[in-house]
């Protein structure tokens, strides 16, 4: 295996798992094939990961891997959830979006949160492997930090007194829901 496609749009995840990929491996955005990104039409993070696997695969001869992702805020029943960067569209931006949930969880003592992180990956011999990875922690009552992408910015990690967002790029990607995902990967997937 020489390329992988990594089937996301979004330039921070890409980032993410370009970086916790084998430095060997040429990684190719759906961007640079002009793949357009697939409805998620999926109730949970594995149905949407894997739907993305399964249709940027359609159009590739690589292997790929997909993500899906998000933060469940148990005071918000569990939102954003499988909604995370649709509520950012959907409120203006990730930074808006903050402001809004920080307003809605003003008095609200439990702040308990878990960012999760679904990662497929199909490989040529079209075998198909799917794996989560998930942190829990809380919501900060500010914005804190600028490092990072998404809701990094309100979510400290448990035993943790920072934000994801006022991190090293290097120390969170080596705990966050994406690293801990991926180790399951390597476990099931010998080609790293």
């Amino acid at each position: 295996m020489k390329k992988i496609l990594i089937g996301t749009h979004n330039e921070g995840k890409f980032k993410e798992i370009s970086f916790l990929l084998p430095k060997k491996l040429k990684k190719i955005s759906p961007q640079s094939l002009k793949i357009k990104s697939p409805k998620e039409t999926g109730k949970t993070f594995q149905a949407n990961a894997r739907l993305k696997a399964k249709y940027f695969k359609k159009y590739t001869n690589l292997p790929v891997i997909s993500d899906d992702s998000g933060l469940c805020i148990n005071a918000l029943r569990g939102s954003p959830g499988i909604y995370s960067a649709r509520w950012a569209k959907k409120y203006g931006n990730f930074y808006k979006t903050m402001l809004l949930i920080l307003k809605r969880m003003k008095n609200v003592k439990n702040r308990s949160a878990t960012f999760i992180c679904c990662l497929t990956m199909i490989s040529n011999k079209k075998k198909t492997v799917t794996v989560t990875g998930k942190i829990k922690g809380k919501i900060s009552k500010k914005i804190l930090g600028k490092n990072g992408f998404g809701y990094d910015p309100i979510f400290i990690p448990i035993s943790k007194n920072k934000t994801f967002g006022q991190m090293s790029k290097s120390k969170k990607i080596l705990m966050d829901h994406r690293f801990l995902a991926f180790k399951k990967l390597k476990k099931k997937v010998k080609i790293f």
